[in-house]
């Protein structure tokens, strides 16, 4: 393996780095995908977790969540006005019209994929099907601006700029992150921001992005098992994550079923 270098401790990564970085995130894209069929109305968040364990180890990686920092489960459930964190439970049972949204990480020979989706169960409110539509938009458009000799906060007001103008508002407390051998590498990814701002982006560079969206105000807070973040008006939240690759042809999405 070369060498790794850093551009103001941002990691750049090798081409075998990237390549096992797509196998862990095409592992969880895969185990999302299946976590995505198996939720309906009466399964309960417990059970998603057992699925989700089982759909990483089958494929040879290791649950990334697991012990990471104390955090107890392999999988993140979060349900209507939890934002993120969500530890999953045999008592939280998924209801019609419930917005579940489910964080996932692996590791695949040391290096990590993390992705996040949110879906309606059955038939939600119209809020909820927008809030999802509006949240997915914006990760796209802040993919969009995630190519070389941009600014890391050309993808932070992309983000921000669709949630604002939709009437929704993105949550501040919680940001994206860049990935690699570790979970959580530098830079912070936020989801707000000022364009032409924060490090220039270059090629073997690997974020991910991930806007929590609320339907009311911005403000969350953190409930007392030191998880479950949830928003302080008890309004809906959403979130979608990707691993993004900076590459000389544009963003790569790492976590995109192929």
């Amino acid at each position: 393996m070369k060498k790794r270098k850093a551009t103001r401790c941002i990691i750049l990564k090798s081409p075998r780095e990237l390549e096992l970085m797509r196998v862990a995130n095409r592992i969880v894209a895969e185990v999302l995908n299946e976590l995505s069929e198996s939720l309906q109305p009466g399964i309960s968040t417990h059970d998603l977790d057992r699925i989700a364990t089982e759909g990483i180890i089958k494929r040879g990686a290791v649950p990334a969540f697991k012990g990471y920092r104390g955090y107890p489960a392999s999988l993140c459930v979060s349900v209507n006005d939890e934002v993120v964190h969500g530890i999953p439970s045999p008592e939280r049972i998924i209801l019609e019209g419930d917005l579940v949204s489910m964080d996932l990480g692996s590791i695949v020979e040391g290096y990590y994929g993390d992705a996040a989706l949110s879906r309606l169960v059955g038939s939600g409110s119209e809020e909820a099907s927008r809030l999802i539509e509006v949240t997915v938009q914006a990760l796209c458009k802040g993919i969009e601006r995630a190519r070389p000799r941009a600014r890391l906060q050309d993808i932070s007001w992309a983000i921000q700029e669709v949630v604002e103008k939709a009437g929704f508002s993105i949550v501040r407390q919680f940001v994206g992150h860049g990935i690699g051998r570790s979970l959580h590498e530098p830079p912070e990814v936020p989801n707000f921001g000022r364009p032409g701002q924060g490090p220039l982006l270059k090629p073997g560079m690997v974020f991910a992005i991930e806007p929590m969206v609320n339907a009311g105000g911005p403000e969350v807070r953190v409930l007392e098992d030191g998880w479950t973040a949830v928003t302080v008006d008890g309004s809906l939240s959403a979130h979608w994550e990707h691993s993004v690759a900076i590459t000389e042809n544009g963003p790569e999405i790492l976590s995109m079923l192929q």
